[in-house]
């Protein structure tokens, strides 16, 4: 455990400070980190684009005046950001931040121009010890900016845009914001998401809100190629085991189960199959979902489905109590329907769907911004006969839940700063790493680490070649992603 409690400090630490940086310049394209193609499957194609981005550390840190010492978070962030930028404080505005316990805070803010926050024009600002201890921000000059009165109304817009993104606009109000654009101008853009529930796609559309025409999307949803199972262990060859309360209070501290309920809906997650009320039940009085899961029949069979929900119900619960024991809490902006006045915005507990109709050998995570709930589906895989089944191989619902930690705390609980092509790859990396240290938080020594191996039945697994340190077995290095163009493919450079 020694081993894993280093391990993830770091990686949450860089999950953490990630939207302060900017990825250094390399070989072949320095448009990595600033610009990213979405094909959005249906001829049409937009350009993501996020403002280069300065970052900076300041060692032991640099002093503030004293008045910073006990202001709130928000006024902290503010009074640096402008003052560090030499900018008006009405052009900065918060957006969001926490405190931890060890008198760490982080403070998000983004730009303003007549009153009008921007969508990627951010910046961010972490404190420790009354002391700035690093600072990033991308904003922009707002002298090319549009006019900020729109001349295309919000409502003649939508319908356009719900045919192109093949979806429908949900019950999420529109608002109006600053799109920074490659060529330096500002457009005054509509925001709103449009939502498809039988294929999956959930987006954030910016259309200008003076042509009408859309400009770019982010996409919630991070689709992974591999699957994994329980956290100790792989998959169902492994064998099952009869845990007895693995909540941890801390994290879960009216347990797993809502009030009364005797299912696997709860506080941290809704786990089911096809609608939503579809969970699955107790199986003797005291809450014991004892279920066993036969792998020599397909996934629907037997008590396989009962199995299949309680064990993603473990899986995604035992994910959100041990990142909360390492700062992914409420006011970190987790996953939760009651957030105990802890901070954050509550009403989004993760809705997994087992089993899910939608698909077949994949499995992905929609992270909408703090305060909607991420949805995480699994999905059958039919490489074998009989088929297997997506949620019983640990390391696929743990890598998916991990797009749901880094899309949150990179950027300040927005979900939307992970879209350029070399940060898709970092979220894809991340949540391999992760989903590996858990299935080996028991291991002392490092080995290789190949995924999704029972579910596709083949010991070389979903991706090229294993993790290693060994650079004969993995030899890929950072100039290699250059010549990448897949978020997977970037993910794999370790």
């Amino acid at each position: 455990m020694v081993l894993f409690s280093r391990f993830f400090s770091s990686v949450l630490l860089a999950v953490l400070y990630a939207s302060y940086g900017k990825a250094a310049a390399r070989p072949g394209d320095v448009k990595f980190s600033t610009h990213h193609v979405r094909d959005l499957g249906n001829g049409v194609k937009v350009e993501v684009f996020h403002p280069p981005s300065n970052y900076k550390t300041f060692g032991e840190g640099l002093d503030v005046p004293s008045s910073f010492f006990d202001a709130p978070i928000e006024n902290k962030t503010v009074s640096f950001v402008s003052s560090n930028l030499n900018v008006d404080s009405a052009k900065v505005s918060f957006k969001s931040g926490f405190t931890k316990d060890n008198d760490e805070s982080f403070g998000y803010a983004e730009q303003v121009h007549d009153g009008i926050p921007f969508v990627n024009a951010v910046a961010n600002v972490a404190f420790k010890d009354n002391k700035v201890v690093a600072f990033g921000q991308s904003f922009v000059d707002t002298s090319k900016a549009a006019d900020s009165k729109p001349s295309v109304d919000v409502s003649a817009v939508i319908s356009k845009v719900e045919e192109t993104l093949q979806g429908k606009k949900n019950d999420i109000e529109p608002t109006l914001e600053y799109l920074a654009q490659p060529d330096g101008t500002a457009a005054l853009v509509h925001v709103f998401q449009v939502q498809n529930d039988d294929t999956g796609t959930w987006y954030q559309a910016y259309i200008d809100a003076h042509s009408g025409n859309l400009l770019s999307v982010t996409d919630f949803v991070a689709e992974a190629s591999y699957r994994v199972l329980p956290v100790f262990k792989m998959d169902p060859t492994e064998g099952l085991e009869l845990l007895t309360d693995p909540s941890l209070p801390s994290a879960s501290p009216n347990g797993w189960h809502l009030s009364k309920g005797k299912d696997t809906s709860g506080n941290n997650v809704i786990s089911f199959k096809g609608p939503q009320a579809n969970t699955t039940t107790e199986s003797s009085d005291g809450l014991i979902f004892d279920y066993t899961y036969d792998p020599s029949v397909g996934p629907t069979e037997g008590d396989n489905i009962d199995a299949a929900r309680t064990n993603g119900f473990y899986v995604i619960n035992t994910h959100h109590d041990t990142l909360y024991q390492y700062g992914f809490t409420e006011s970190a902006f987790n996953f939760q329907k009651d957030n105990f006045g802890k901070g954050g915005r509550g009403n989004d507990q993760v809705l997994l769907s087992i089993q899910d109709a939608a698909g077949t050998n994949n499995a992905d995570f929609a992270t909408p911004p703090d305060g909607q709930s991420g949805r995480c589906r699994m999905f059958i895989f039919t490489i074998t006969t009989p088929n297997r089944d997506g949620v019983l191989q640990n390391d696929i619902p743990l890598h998916e839940m991990t797009h749901g930690l880094t899309n949150r705390m990179t950027g300040g609980g927005t979900a939307k700063c992970l879209q350029s092509l070399e940060s898709g790859g970092m979220g894809e990396g991340w949540s391999d790493a992760v989903a590996e240290w858990f299935v080996r938080s028991d291991t002392p020594e490092i080995t290789d680490f190949v995924t999704g191996t029972w579910v596709l039945n083949n010991t070389e697994g979903v991706r090229s070649r294993p993790y290693s340190t060994s650079m004969t077995t993995n030899p890929l290095k950072y100039s290699d992603v250059a010549k990448l163009d897949e978020v997977h493919d970037i993910g794999e450079v370790s």
